[in-house]
């Protein structure tokens, strides 16, 4: 496989992860916005709050490392 096509499949597949990780991270916000709307500020509430953080540093991570084969890419 050529380098240009190994760095296009990584790209793809880094894009793949990130729409999971937006997936989730709506999931989560609609969980944690139903639970603030109920008033049922509990555990569950603050484990959401603590994973959606969690998931913007995984989401920031996955876009920049995508962005970076970006530029390896048009450097071939």
């Amino acid at each position: 496989m050529a380098k240009i096509d190994e760095i296009k499949e990584h790209i793809n597949a880094l894009r793949g992860y990130l729409n999971i990780v937006i997936a989730i991270i709506l999931a989560l916000g609609a969980g944690v916005s139903k639970l603030y709307v109920a008033a049922q500020i509990s555990i569950l509430f603050w484990i959401g709050i603590i994973l959606i953080i969690l998931l913007l540093a995984v989401f920031v991570t996955i876009a920049k490392a995508m962005h970076d084969n970006i530029k390896r890419l048009k450097d071939l």
